[in-house]
């Protein structure tokens, strides 16, 4: 019995029922244990407590988009092959969303409240990006991770030196999302414009400074 070959419009559909599910409820339990798991918590002050929810919710928030950009490639990917690379992709990074869900709960907080705002971006300019062809839909992808490395390397630098949890979380996260970043590359990436490449990062700039605090 043959499987039937799913057309834009029923991914597309699927790419909302997952931003539903993202958007409206918890993460969830993760497929693999959490990198933290046998690490003893610190004893944080109120302020580095503060401070590593706050780094932690912006790794949530950018969870959150690198989500939507996964399903919103693999939406129109043309090549089947491209598509099931990132549906992977995205399976990991729902383990990275739930981490850092965990994470934020422990600190005594609760993730940014404008995570319905972050999915709707990031899975337009996914969806947009893929309808250009997979080329250019891998090179969103590949520069996404090279400045999510970048960033998670930042937080590694200012999440308290105690604070061995979050800290085990944010270097795996680094590890995996460098791996997809590679695997993007290995696939065909095309390099995107330096214009692109900077209105990027100063858009996740902006991001960041937002649900660092909300």
């Amino acid at each position: 019995m043959h499987s039937r070959r799913l057309s834009h419009l029923d991914r597309l559909l699927a790419g909302v029922g997952n931003a539903l599910h993202t958007v409206a409820a918890p993460a969830g339990q993760p497929t693999r244990d959490n990198p933290a798991a046998g690490i003893e918590d610190a004893d944080l002050d109120v302020r580095q407590k503060a401070h590593a929810a706050g780094l932690m919710r912006v790794n949530h928030a950018g969870e959150i988009a690198a989500q939507a950009l996964y399903q919103g490639h693999a939406a129109v990917a043309r090549d089947k092959k491209i598509e099931a690379q990132m549906q992977h992709a995205a399976d990991e990074e729902l383990d990275h969303l739930a981490w850092c869900e965990q994470r934020i709960h422990e600190l005594g907080e609760e993730p940014s409240r404008l995570t319905p705002l972050w999915y709707a971006g990031a899975f337009a300019i996914g969806a947009a990006s893929g309808v250009l062809g997979d080329k250019w839909s891998l090179g969103f992808i590949a520069e996404t991770e090279h400045q999510v490395c970048a960033h998670l390397d930042s937080h590694l630098d200012r999440l308290p030196e105690q604070d061995a949890r979050s800290r085990a979380i944010v270097a795996q996260m680094r590890d995996e999302e460098a791996r997809h970043g590679e695997n993007a590359i290995a696939a065909g990436a095309a390099k995107l414009p330096r214009p692109v490449a900077s209105l990027m990062r100063a858009t996740a700039g902006i991001m960041t400074q937002i649900a660092y605090r909300f």
